[in-house]
């Protein structure tokens, strides 16, 4: 798969995440937006040549945009999103949780697939 297989694999996962939350689906909507915050993590560890393949690998790559654009939202946004992947598996987040964290994953999202269109 190419970098933009994985950008707009991410873009679809967020699509969906939205749809399930309102259907009522959260766990299925947590997945999916942790599912596109890796998504598009991969697409700029495809892009540069990274390791992406374990989810120490996306722990790295997040470390690694945070260093080199000097911007905590892409470690922080990373650890905000496996919350998500955590809630599919025990949903353990409160509605307010969910209100207050959907936003910053997104934005996180959003932020690492403006590198790839860069």
């Amino acid at each position: 798969m190419t970098e933009q297989d994985y950008a707009n694999c991410a873009r679809k996962f967020l699509v969906d995440s939205d749809r399930e939350f309102e259907d009522g689906e959260r766990q299925q909507a947590s997945e999916k937006l942790y599912g596109a915050a890796n998504e598009a993590l991969t697409a700029v560890a495809v892009l540069r040549g990274w390791k992406y393949r374990t989810h120490r690998d996306m722990k790295n790559a997040s470390q690694r945009l945070a260093e080199e654009h000097n911007e905590p939202l892409f470690v922080g946004g990373f650890a905000v999103a496996e919350k998500f992947h955590k809630n599919f598996f025990h949903d353990e987040m409160e509605d307010y949780e969910i209100e207050v964290d959907r936003p910053y994953v997104r934005s996180f999202v959003y932020r690492v697939l403006q590198l790839i269109e860069q």
